[in-house]
């Protein structure tokens, strides 16, 4: 089964754009369109994509929003990728945090593009980009160090989630640390458990608001 994608972004060029590099490839289909963050749950709905590629910036509801609609109002959520013109946008960080799956530059070439839909369907991260990255640094917070505090993780759960922090995947983690992908999957799981995080992406931020990990 092809990796299904929904494209939501108010300029057409762009979505033209995206479906043409999307629809070249042979396990992935765009389902459809929209043009704004409104229409993206109904959408959602009908459509069941497996991937959104959301703008974050658009007139009536933007991505942010968007994606919060989406997390809180539909079971079984699709991934969402945010897409942007600026790597250093706190448009994108606050989407980020509000639940999305990964970072995507519309100047992207069309191999970063589609690695990005494959990455995220897969449910691994998407690297953040330096600026996101010393972002997350600057809203650091005590409410963070204290969940990090709290967790008590392992000594090897917190080299994985240096590791993810990194934007290593699980097969890359796994030849890092010289461990089976399996047993990474494990401590990934166990690391989402005691932070209390949604999926891997909100467990990177945690690590980088509460200064676990290091911008640099």
């Amino acid at each position: 089964m092809p990796v299904t994608v929904l494209l939501v972004d108010d300029e057409p060029l762009v979505r033209a754009g995206l479906r043409a590099v999307l629809d070249s490839q042979p396990d992935i289909e765009v389902v459809g369109e929209a043009a704004d963050g409104a229409s993206v749950i109904p959408l959602v709905r009908r459509l069941r994509p497996d991937v959104v590629a959301m703008d974050v910036r658009m007139p009536l509801l933007d991505g942010i929003e968007a994606t919060r609609a989406v997390l809180r109002t539909v079971d079984s959520p699709p991934k969402i990728i945010v897409v942007t013109t600026f790597e250093n946008d706190e448009y994108v960080y606050q989407a980020l945090r509000a639940g999305a799956d990964g970072f995507l530059l519309k100047r992207a070439r069309p191999a970063e593009i589609v690695h990005a839909v494959r990455l995220v369907a897969e449910g691994e991260t998407l690297l953040f980009p330096a600026a996101v990255r010393s972002l997350a640094a600057e809203y650091g917070n005590r409410q963070a160090r204290a969940v990090l505090e709290r967790a008590a993780l392992t000594e090897r759960e917190e080299a994985v989630l240096r590791l993810m922090a990194r934007g290593l995947t699980n097969v890359e983690i796994a030849r890092e640390l010289i461990v089976g992908t399996e047993t990474v999957k494990s401590h990934v799981s166990a690391i989402l458990g005691k932070l209390g995080a949604r999926d891997r992406t909100q467990a990177v931020i945690a690590a980088y608001e509460s200064g676990f990990v290091s911008p640099a």
